[in-house]
């Protein structure tokens, strides 16, 4: 369960910058995590409730916005919504997909006192 291992880290790196900003607790915490990172999103929830005990975090909210997999044509620089690896531009049927969205692992929002 990498979940743990994610959870730990952001939790790890919250804690550490609750000073720089004058914060002591910590009511939301808002995770962009892109589809790509393959995180079941009620392990990571679980993992949260595990280890924010005894922190400052200890009565947060964790809410995870999910980020799709989308991609840019490298060929005709459409841009378009991938459901598989082998996904090809449907205008120009390139295979040549960049990328785009969907590796994310941010914190996007903090909130707390």
């Amino acid at each position: 369960m990498h979940e743990l291992s994610i959870i730990q880290s952001v939790v790890d790196i919250i804690l550490n910058e609750m000073p720089k900003h004058g914060l002591t607790s910590i009511s939301r915490i808002v995770l962009r995590v892109g589809a790509m990172r393959q995180v079941v999103p009620d392990s990571l929830q679980f993992a949260f409730e595990c280890v924010q005990q005894g922190t400052p975090l200890e009565n947060a909210l964790l809410e995870i916005e999910h980020v799709p997999v989308n991609g840019r044509c490298a060929t005709c620089h459409h841009d378009v919504a991938m459901q598989h690896w082998l996904d090809v531009c449907p205008l120009c049927k390139s295979g040549n997909l960049e990328i785009v969205s969907g590796k994310e692992l941010q914190i996007k929002e903090l909130e707390g006192d």
